[in-house]
């Protein structure tokens, strides 16, 4: 598995566990670019790009960042521990509860 495929993994299991839905689109090129995950919690929008650690997003990724956050939704980038961390703190600040 590669690095960012491990990263993707530690997100879905972090998602399932506070029951968030989440899907990962198909990018093929045709349409508006998305990010690596879209999920709805408690009512809010949030979408989650991944990346190896230490990786970053390329322009297009942050553009469309930029478009999530101008409409109010929520756009995070998880790379290691500490962005998934984050990504738990704000699931609960949001009001998200792991299930048991």
């Amino acid at each position: 598995m590669t690095p960012e495929g491990r990263v993707k993994e530690k997100v879905k299991k972090l998602l399932r566990s506070y029951g968030v839905y989440w899907h990962m689109p198909v990018q093929n090129g045709m349409g508006a670019p998305s990010l690596d995950f879209i999920c709805c919690a408690k009512g809010w929008y949030l979408a989650i790009e991944t990346k190896a650690p230490g990786g970053v997003p390329t322009p297009r990724q942050m553009a469309t960042c930029k478009q999530i956050t101008d409409a109010e939704g929520l756009a995070i980038v998880v790379r290691d521990e500490h962005d998934l961390a984050a990504l738990e703190t704000t699931l609960n600040l949001k009001g998200c509860k792991r299930a048991v």
